[in-house]
């Protein structure tokens, strides 16, 4: 069952800070949680919510929605594709995918499609609500915890079907190879300046430089350039 608007009222998306999200699930118990827990904050408002990947890219569509919760597993149009639609289509909307991770063997797919970030299924529902936040504000979600284990799961697989084909890395220079190497270990910006003995400043430019060079969308897809490039690994 498909619900086009949640229980917030549907004028309050287009408040300055607020965040529309379509929560996308086959299971009615966790957009039930997601919406209830929602509810409760004054800048998401849940506008839609489907069971499927093709009722999430219509209601992408009909509510101009910020942020989809997308669930991975699903009858019909699975989340992989609803994702590939909803971040090549016209409306701006990121995908943050919502998994098992452990038993689910599409993350990878997922995050070439487009998906800005992935959640846990047993993560903390305050941590999900921020997660979503992070997605909204143009960011990518990829802690480094997450990161690692992102490494550790789809290094040294083959090459799944019908993901783009890999980037290089030339053009860049070797400090900027440096950073790519502690973005693709899932260092965070203060980490990397740390790490690289540089200011945060200039941590977060050199960041901007890689997405410009590497035609990346963002953090995550520098992770996956990072291990394709064989600047990291599964140790």
């Amino acid at each position: 069952m498909t619900q086009s608007t949640a229980e917030q009222p549907a004028a309050a998306a287009d408040d300055a800070g607020i965040v529309r999200v379509v929560l996308a699930d086959d299971q009615p118990l966790v957009r039930t949680a997601l919406r209830m827990v929602m509810k409760d904050t004054a800048d998401l408002v849940v506008v839609g919510e489907a069971a499927n990947g093709a009722e999430a890219v219509r209601l992408v569509e009909e509510t101009g929605a910020d942020v989809v919760v997308m669930d991975l597993r699903m009858p019909g149009t699975d989340g992989i594709e609803a994702t590939r639609l909803v971040t090549s289509g016209p409306t701006g909307a990121r995908v943050v995918v919502l998994t098992t991770f452990d038993d689910d063997d599409h993350v990878y797919g997922a995050l070439h499609a487009g998906a800005s970030g992935f959640l846990v299924k047993d993560m903390a529902l305050d941590d999900i609500l921020a997660a979503v936040r992070v997605v909204a504000s143009g960011d990518a979600l990829i802690a480094p915890g997450v990161t690692r284990r992102l490494i550790k799961e789809f290094t040294g697989r083959p090459a799944r079907p019908n993901t783009a084909p890999r980037r290089g890395t030339e053009g860049i220079t070797d400090r900027e190879r440096e950073v790519l190497t502690l973005v693709g270990r899932g260092l965070s910006n203060t980490e990397i300046a740390a790490e690289l003995h540089i200011s945060i400043a200039t941590a977060k430019t050199y960041l901007t430089r890689l997405l410009a060079k590497l035609d990346a969308r963002d953090r995550v897809q520098l992770v996956i350039i990072a291990y394709e490039a064989g600047l990291v690994s599964a140790a």
